[in-house]
């Protein structure tokens, strides 16, 4: 038995089987376990004859005069109920009704929006009623009702088949869209974009701009690597400038056989000249 939500006034269901002392009638007729006729019995002698077999008395026909009762294991008897009734809805299929609204006048960008919108619902196994509707005098021009609604039709001929065509009721037009067979069959995707694109064309561009994007990078990184090196190697690098203390300037930095660098000297004196005394 389901448990009532909290403040739920509804009754809680049962079962409204009548099974063994809940059978009230006088008489009933009686099935055996085994499917075949007793005979009209007394309520109790049916009752007492279902207990000697240790299965339960079910009444399965109470409309009937009298009614008709049956010996059987009810446990087992709603079990089967139960699977049979999972099974038809497991092969029924719900459809559902989707409205979508055009006007006379529409623009082709509100248009083609609302024609994805019945691609969509088409594709998703939905019948869909496409209604214009008319403002004004308007409702002077249906022509041009019926020509967007045969537009539509014409261009989802694929996905959609027209089940009733376009009627005026009132200051609306409507007409009713429901899926192909070709929908039905599942050889349509749901994404109204079309085909999804295959793996390898995705892994094959995202590999590219992969490749090009380490490329790039690697050609930025090289030179801003390289020439940080040598800056550090040129201000970082103490021994490739340092003298001996005992040792002269000149003699250490100027190797055999090349000339001097010259010496810088203030502004006021002149290159060649001797620097003044103090």
């Amino acid at each position: 038995m389901a448990v009532p939500r909290r403040f739920d006034r509804r009754p809680p269901e049962r079962d409204t089987t009548r099974v063994n002392e809940r059978i009230r009638v006088p008489e009933v007729r009686l099935i055996d376990d085994q499917g075949g006729q007793v005979g009209v019995l007394k309520t109790p002698d049916a009752l007492r004859f279902a207990q000697e077999r240790d299965l339960d008395l079910v009444e399965v026909a109470p409309e009937a005069r009298p009614p008709v009762c049956r010996v059987l294991d009810y446990s087992k008897y709603k079990y089967e109920q139960a699977q049979k009734l999972k099974q038809a809805r497991k092969h029924q299929q719900q459809i559902t009704v989707r409205e979508i609204k055009f006007r006379p006048k529409i623009a082709q960008h509100d248009y083609d929006t609302k024609k994805h919108h019945v691609e969509r619902f088409l594709r998703h196994k939905d019948k869909v009623k496409v209604t214009i509707m008319f403002r004004g005098r308007e409702v002077t021009h249906p022509e041009r009702g019926t020509l967007i609604l045969d537009r539509l039709a014409e261009e989802l001929a694929e996905l959609g088949v027209v089940e009733q065509r376009p009627m005026q009721e009132g200051r609306n037009m409507t007409m009713m869209l429901g899926p192909s067979k070709a929908v039905l069959a599942g050889r349509f995707d749901v994404s109204p974009d079309g085909a999804v694109p295959t793996e390898d064309g995705a892994v094959g561009e995202g590999a590219a701009v992969g490749e090009g994007a380490q490329a790039n990078g690697a050609a930025e990184a090289v030179p801003a690597n390289g020439s940080a090196e040598v800056e550090g190697t040129q201000e970082a690098d103490p021994e490739a400038v340092a003298v001996p203390e005992d040792v002269a300037p000149e003699a250490a930095s100027v190797p055999e056989g090349a000339l001097p660098e010259p010496v810088a000297v203030p502004g006021d004196v002149a290159p060649g000249a001797a620097a003044p005394e103090q």
